[in-house]
């Protein structure tokens, strides 16, 4: 998949959301990526997706979830890639809904079925940190995934994986597989800390967070998550990686607060809330050694991804 000369049909499912539309939009740069993107729109947004001019692009309304919905639209484009970034996300929704969440593993069963029989070279799977439940130990390295998180969006996560190395195993599908650590840019919503910080600053409003704020986050600009990933697409070798994405700076929300009310210039306050029942883990910082070799670079210092944003 190395060669880029020749077309090369992209499928991002997902694709209106915050990550998936922002790789919709970097890869149909490429004039010989020819890219679909199919999302239900019930998080998405089709503000967030390439201009539908775009001869190499094409939006599709449809739910991963149902087969006939899905199975029609793999047969006829018979795609050489396939992100599977369609899922129900944010901490508050999925724990409101989580028979919704569940609904997820037919979205991930009908992709790896559908890509095995139409011939797709190699499948990617959007994952999320949410996988190493509270950490056993810090930074959290892909090979230690201690499974300890109740939460149905971790175990949906964990499922997914072992879904993907299956069909490796047992049909040679190529996959790699991607673990999200807060991904923040400009098509994020509100639904997430980043934006919704931002947010309630420009209005002067409080800004509100769950127990004392000193949970740790780290933060990755989405340009290093888009150059990480669009690197192993290009790059056969990586082929069957588990790879963590995001930065391994700790932030509390308490300081990521404080920074934006600071770079806002807002007279908003900090209102503490009694903290959240399950979901809101002390700590999260991955090990990105794979990812700093992929992506050759240093990563966006959060001061200046916070400053594009804002």
């Amino acid at each position: 998949m190395n060669d880029t000369s020749k077309r090369r049909k992209i499928l991002i499912t997902g694709g209106a959301g915050n990550v998936g539309g922002s790789l919709a939009c970097r890869l149909v740069q490429t004039p010989t990526n020819e890219v679909v993107v199919v999302d239900n729109l019930i998080t998405g947004d089709v503000s967030k997706l390439p201009s539908v001019d775009l001869p190499n692009f094409r939006f599709i309304k449809a739910d991963v979830n149902d087969l006939t919905d899905l199975s029609p639209i793999m047969t006829a484009h018979q795609f050489d890639a396939v992100f599977h970034y369609a899922a129900l996300v944010g901490v508050q929704r999925t724990l409101a809904n989580p028979v919704a969440v569940l609904r997820d593993i037919d979205g991930i069963r009908n992709v790896l079925s559908l890509s095995k029989n139409t011939g797709v070279r190699r499948v990617f799977y959007a994952s999320s940190s949410e996988v190493y439940g509270e950490p056993v130990e810090l930074p959290q390295h892909e090979m230690t995934t201690p499974l300890n998180s109740r939460l149905p969006y971790a175990i949906i996560k964990n499922l997914g994986e072992s879904y993907f190395r299956s069909y490796h195993q047992e049909f040679g599908l190529d996959f790699n597989v991607f673990r999200f650590f807060n991904t923040y840019g400009p098509k994020q919503t509100t639904d997430f800390v980043v934006p919704k910080f931002i947010e309630a600053a420009r209005a002067g409003r409080d800004i509100t967070i769950y127990g004392d704020g000193k949970q740790t986050r780290t933060f990755c600009y989405v340009d290093d998550n888009l150059d990480t990933t669009e690197s192993v697409l290009n790059d056969e070798s990586l082929s069957g990686e588990i790879i963590n994405i995001g930065s391994d700076i700790e932030v509390t929300v308490l300081e990521l607060a404080e920074m934006i009310i600071e770079k806002v210039g807002s007279q908003s306050k900090v209102v503490h809330l009694p903290p959240l029942p399950e979901g809101d883990m002390t700590r999260r910082c991955p090990d990105i050694t794979k990812m700093r070799k992929i992506l050759g670079r240093d990563l966006t210092p959060l001061s200046d991804g916070l400053d594009k944003m804002i």
